[in-house]
Protein backbone atom coordinates (compact mmCIF):
# COMPACT_ATOMS: atom_id res chain seq x y z
CA UNK A 1 0.00 0.00 0.00
CA UNK A 2 1.17 3.42 -0.92
CA UNK A 3 -0.03 7.40 0.04
CA UNK A 4 -3.05 8.21 -2.47
CA UNK A 5 -0.90 9.84 -5.45
CA UNK A 6 -2.76 12.82 -5.04
CA UNK A 7 -0.14 13.91 -2.81
CA UNK A 8 2.47 14.03 -5.68
CA UNK A 9 0.31 14.91 -8.11
CA UNK A 10 -0.60 18.27 -6.31
CA UNK A 11 3.07 19.35 -5.77
CA UNK A 12 3.21 18.57 -9.20
CA UNK A 13 0.18 21.14 -10.10
CA UNK A 14 1.18 23.50 -7.74
CA UNK A 15 5.02 23.73 -8.98
CA UNK A 16 4.26 23.93 -12.52
CA UNK A 17 1.53 26.77 -12.16
CA UNK A 18 5.17 28.38 -10.27
CA UNK A 19 6.84 27.96 -13.64
CA UNK A 20 4.22 28.77 -15.69
CA UNK A 21 2.85 31.97 -13.79
CA UNK A 22 2.75 34.18 -17.04
CA UNK A 23 1.18 31.68 -19.54
CA UNK A 24 -2.23 29.80 -18.89
CA UNK A 25 -2.72 27.09 -17.02
CA UNK A 26 -5.61 25.23 -17.89
CA UNK A 27 -6.28 21.68 -16.27
CA UNK A 28 -5.60 19.92 -20.24
CA UNK A 29 -1.89 22.10 -20.65
CA UNK A 30 -0.91 20.62 -16.42
CA UNK A 31 -2.67 17.15 -17.35
CA UNK A 32 0.12 17.44 -20.29
CA UNK A 33 2.50 17.75 -17.74
CA UNK A 34 1.04 15.25 -15.00
CA UNK A 35 0.31 12.53 -17.90
CA UNK A 36 -2.89 11.91 -16.41
CA UNK A 37 -6.49 12.33 -17.60
CA UNK A 38 -7.64 16.22 -17.03
CA UNK A 39 -10.77 15.15 -14.39
CA UNK A 40 -7.71 14.16 -12.67
CA UNK A 41 -6.41 17.47 -12.68
CA UNK A 42 -9.81 19.17 -11.90
CA UNK A 43 -10.67 17.11 -9.27
CA UNK A 44 -7.33 18.04 -7.27
CA UNK A 45 -7.58 21.39 -8.19
CA UNK A 46 -10.84 21.20 -6.59
CA UNK A 47 -9.74 20.05 -3.74
CA UNK A 48 -6.78 22.98 -3.82
CA UNK A 49 -9.52 25.78 -4.16
CA UNK A 50 -11.11 24.57 -1.48
CA UNK A 51 -8.10 24.35 0.91
CA UNK A 52 -7.57 27.98 -0.45
CA UNK A 53 -4.28 27.09 -2.67
CA UNK A 54 -5.20 27.99 -5.61
CA UNK A 55 -7.18 30.46 -7.50
CA UNK A 56 -9.34 28.46 -10.33
CA UNK A 57 -12.18 31.15 -11.35
CA UNK A 58 -14.84 29.72 -13.50
CA UNK A 59 -15.56 30.94 -16.72
CA UNK A 60 -11.44 31.98 -16.68
CA UNK A 61 -8.81 29.42 -17.86
CA UNK A 62 -6.22 29.50 -15.89
CA UNK A 63 -5.19 28.82 -12.55
CA UNK A 64 -2.81 31.09 -10.16
CA UNK A 65 -1.28 30.01 -6.46
CA UNK A 66 -3.12 31.84 -4.18
CA UNK A 67 -0.50 32.32 -1.28
CA UNK A 68 3.21 32.85 -1.45
CA UNK A 69 5.43 29.63 -2.35
CA UNK A 70 7.46 29.94 1.43
CA UNK A 71 3.54 30.12 2.93
CA UNK A 72 2.75 26.88 1.46
CA UNK A 73 3.86 23.77 3.16
CA UNK A 74 3.88 20.18 2.30
CA UNK A 75 1.79 19.28 5.11
CA UNK A 76 -0.80 21.99 3.73
CA UNK A 77 -1.30 20.13 0.51
CA UNK A 78 -1.27 16.87 2.29
CA UNK A 79 -4.17 17.84 4.37
CA UNK A 80 -5.78 19.52 1.30
CA UNK A 81 -6.11 16.36 -1.18
CA UNK A 82 -7.30 14.37 2.16
CA UNK A 83 -4.31 11.98 2.19
CA UNK A 84 -5.52 10.25 5.37
CA UNK A 85 -7.47 10.87 8.61
CA UNK A 86 -5.88 11.76 11.57
CA UNK A 87 -4.05 8.75 13.01
CA UNK A 88 -4.85 6.94 9.62
CA UNK A 89 -2.03 6.74 8.24
CA UNK A 90 -1.52 3.18 9.38
CA UNK A 91 -4.61 0.59 9.11
CA UNK A 92 -4.62 -1.51 11.95
CA UNK A 93 -6.39 -4.88 11.31
CA UNK A 94 -9.82 -4.60 12.89
CA UNK A 95 -10.80 -7.96 14.64
CA UNK A 96 -8.08 -9.75 15.46
CA UNK A 97 -9.04 -12.89 18.07
CA UNK A 98 -10.14 -11.45 21.47
CA UNK A 99 -9.73 -15.16 22.78
CA UNK A 100 -6.13 -14.96 21.77
CA UNK A 101 -3.56 -12.81 24.16
CA UNK A 102 -1.97 -11.25 21.76
CA UNK A 103 -5.07 -10.76 18.87
CA UNK A 104 -6.48 -8.92 22.64
CA UNK A 105 -3.75 -6.71 22.80
CA UNK A 106 -1.75 -6.39 19.85
CA UNK A 107 -3.85 -3.03 18.54
CA UNK A 108 -3.02 -1.20 21.95
CA UNK A 109 0.73 -1.81 21.45
CA UNK A 110 0.92 -0.58 18.39
CA UNK A 111 -1.20 2.25 17.59
CA UNK A 112 0.39 4.33 19.86
CA UNK A 113 3.47 3.85 17.48
CA UNK A 114 1.53 4.21 14.77
CA UNK A 115 0.62 7.38 15.59
CA UNK A 116 3.84 8.57 16.71
CA UNK A 117 5.07 7.74 13.32
CA UNK A 118 2.44 9.65 11.62
CA UNK A 119 3.16 12.92 13.85
CA UNK A 120 7.42 12.94 13.05
CA UNK A 121 6.35 12.36 9.08
CA UNK A 122 3.93 15.29 9.17
CA UNK A 123 6.15 17.46 11.24
CA UNK A 124 8.80 16.94 8.30
CA UNK A 125 6.06 17.54 5.69
CA UNK A 126 5.47 20.80 7.83
CA UNK A 127 9.05 22.14 7.30
CA UNK A 128 9.22 22.13 4.11
CA UNK A 129 7.69 24.60 1.72
CA UNK A 130 6.62 24.49 -1.61
CA UNK A 131 9.45 27.28 -2.55
CA UNK A 132 11.75 24.67 -1.29
CA UNK A 133 10.36 22.17 -3.98
CA UNK A 134 10.37 24.91 -6.81
CA UNK A 135 13.84 26.13 -6.04
CA UNK A 136 15.12 22.29 -6.01
CA UNK A 137 13.33 21.62 -9.18
CA UNK A 138 14.98 25.08 -10.48
CA UNK A 139 18.39 23.40 -10.18
CA UNK A 140 17.71 21.29 -12.19
CA UNK A 141 15.60 22.84 -14.64
CA UNK A 142 17.19 24.88 -17.69
CA UNK A 143 14.16 26.15 -19.34
CA UNK A 144 10.58 24.38 -18.82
Amino acid sequence: MTISSRFSVAIHILSLLEFNKEGVSTSEFISGSVNTNPVVIRRIMGMLNKAGLVEVRAGVAGTKLSRELGDITLLDVYRAVHVVEEDGLFAVHDRPNPNCPVGRNIQASIEPIFSSAQKAMEKTLAAVTLQDIVDDLSSKIKVI
